[in-house]
């Protein structure tokens, strides 16, 4: 009996996490697509209408497991995994995690957090209070900091409606109060009756107006801000799989900024794994063949006892990246250090001012963080990426 994935592109997570972890547990694989054409030879891939409940119920043949690393996918492999009888996402979660609008909506009616935020429909423009900026306006259901902007006033929102509909006229987007604070990550793996925490980084961005995340250096959070935490995700009814959390911290109050039911992305996840020295795509896969997550070997993130960093390398410029570093690894005072490709060369892309404009991944896992830093920095400065423009 197989296990069927989800997807719509191709994804390290995927390709390097969850195929070789079938392959491990002895799972036949079929990954059921809209877009097979963009997948590698040898990948088992078949064409579905992926964000069709009925579509996916229909091509997954006799199935083991049923499960998505998309977060466009979330709610429609739900729908799939419960008309099947296989263990899953709760519905109404997936879809309220996709919807930051209901997001905020949820927490705010559980009395946890009011963030102002306005819907803004397609065609139309929202009527902001002024007390709401500096805003950040953003697709309702967007993904990966692409079309978020932070903006100082209603003319400059404006103006970013306008370009974000000069792009994409029929999407929906959502202007919320600008959170500020320093952003971290909440990662979670959960099972029908309980969910742990797999641990938590802090990131760093590039300037404003845009999002990009530059850094991330683990940094689980304290017990007071898992309690928050905690608390948020149960009024959403997260808990099944994995789950990525985004926030800030205000006055000793936890802020969600948004909630991603998968495994953190951009190589994150392939880069937990290591750290904690656990097989998490496995573990994932278990979880939706309906093994407990008592089950499951899971160190306390706190007491890990490594530190990791890890930095992207992205396009300064729109063009033509001509050379680049490949994939490798190393070693430096005890510290692992890798270089991961996140964009052929050869390849043409518009610069984008979100995680679209990365070249490259680079990590550093070691014993504390002066030395995993330093590692990194005598790394990174032996590298070179050329973009012709």
């Amino acid at each position: 009996m197989p296990l069927y994935l989800t997807a719509l592109n191709p994804t390290d997570a995927v390709l390097d996490g969850f195929l070789p972890a079938a392959a491990r547990l002895g799972l036949p694989v079929t990954v059921l697509t809209d877009r097979p054409e963009q997948w590698p030879a040898g990948v088992p891939v078949a064409r579905c209408a992926v964000r069709d409940p009925a579509a996916v119920v229909a091509a997954a043949t006799g199935p083991l497991a049923l499960l998505s690393n998309s977060d466009h996918l979330q709610e429609a492999t739900a729908a799939a995994a419960r008309t099947l009888g296989l263990p899953g996402k709760d519905l109404r979660a997936a879809r309220i995690c996709k919807d930051k609008v209901a997001a905020r909506q949820v927490i705010a009616a559980r009395g946890l957090d009011v963030v102002r935020a306005v819907a803004v429909g397609p065609g139309t423009l929202p009527s902001t209070p002024e007390a709401m900026f500096p805003a950040v306006v953003k697709p309702r259901d967007g993904v990966a900091s692409e079309d978020v902007y932070l903006v100082a006033g209603r003319d400059e929102l404006t103006a970013r409606i306008a370009q974000i509909r000069g792009r994409r006229p029929d999407v929906a987007l959502v202007v919320e109060e600008y959170l500020d604070g320093e952003l971290r990550t909440y990662d979670t793996l959960g099972d029908a009756t309980g969910r742990t925490i797999l641990g938590g980084w802090r990131t760093g961005l590039g300037p404003p107006p845009t999002f990009t995340e530059l850094s991330l250096d683990w940094s689980p959070p304290p017990a007071r801000h898992d309690r928050q935490l905690r608390a948020r995700l149960d009024a959403l009814g997260v808990g099944f799989g994995a789950c990525h959390t985004e926030y800030v911290v205000q006055d000793g109050r936890v802020r969600l900024i948004e909630v991603n039911y998968r495994l953190i992305g951009d190589r994150m996840d392939l880069i937990l794994a290591e750290l904690l020295g656990v097989p998490l795509f496995e573990h994932v896969i278990r979880l939706h063949l309906g093994e407990p997550l008592n089950a499951l070997a899971l160190p306390d993130p706190a007491g890990v006892g490594r530190y990791a960093r890890v930095e992207y390398v992205c396009a300064d410029r729109s063009g033509r990246l001509a050379a680049a570093p490949g994939r490798f690894d190393a070693v430096h005072d005890g510290v692992r250090l890798g270089c991961r490709p996140l964009r052929e060369v050869g390849s043409i892309a518009e610069r984008t001012g979100t995680n679209r404009d990365y070249l490259a991944v680079l990590h550093g896992i070691g014993p504390d963080r002066d030395t995993v830093r330093a590692a990194l920095m005598a790394f990174r400065d032996d590298l070179r990426w050329t973009i012709d423009g």
